[in-house]
């Protein structure tokens, strides 16, 4: 399909999304049943009913823009969703695999905040208000499930440090020192790093 203008790539990008909102409904209900934390899974079966209702507000948008649904397969989720399945399937303990579920769902989180974002955006400019609207509810629902993995992985992770450790000393192997945990605080994905000014500098004058 040629793009000759921007409502051509906002449809090419709404069946995108729809395609991928479609594969995502599939995976959830595998990721719920494969993650060994109950929050874990909890969350990913929260995630699975929004899910099926941003499928119900792009089914909107496309009577809004006067077109009926239809797909154009999303290849981003298709490698995002694939190399989520592999890391499930790596030998692993519990709290690692937790790790590679919450890594994998965030991968696809972030490709879906990239395209809503857009389309968001681009429907403000096509003068499509009320898709605006419901792109925007659907960003921040994702946002929020983002939010909730990554307060989520902060526990798991540090559960799967001392997996790690607990493996080593069965081994005879010496266990990772306790330093590794205060390194630096956790930050959420997406937020930037603030430099600090370096003390040896000189004073300004």
């Amino acid at each position: 399909m040629a793009l000759e203008n921007l409502r051509d790539l906002f449809l090419e990008q709404l069946k995108d999304i729809y395609d991928a909102e479609h594969r995502i409904t599939k995976a959830l209900p595998k990721m719920a049943r494969d993650a060994t934390s109950e929050e874990l899974s909890t969350a990913f079966e929260s995630h699975l009913d929004q899910t099926k209702e941003h499928v119900v507000r792009l089914e909107r948008v496309f009577r809004i823009v006067g077109e009926s649904p239809s797909k154009k397969t999303c290849k981003a989720t298709v490698g995002l969703l694939q190399e989520g399945e592999e890391l499930m399937n790596e030998e692993a303990p519990d709290s690692v695999k937790d790790a590679a579920l919450i890594a994998a769902a965030q991968k696809v989180e972030h490709y879906e905040m990239a395209t809503y974002g857009c389309l968001r955006d681009w429907a403000q400019l096509l003068g499509l208000g009320e898709a605006a609207e419901l792109f925007q509810d659907t960003l921040d629902e994702e946002r929020e499930t983002d939010k909730r993995l990554t307060e989520i992985a902060q526990s798991l992770n540090v559960e799967a440090i001392d997996g790690e450790a607990e493996d080593l000393e069965d081994e005879g192997e010496e266990a990772p020192r306790a330093e590794h945990r205060s390194v630096a605080p956790a930050r959420r994905i997406g937020t930037a790093a603030r430099s600090t000014p370096s003390r040896t500098k000189a004073r300004v004058r």
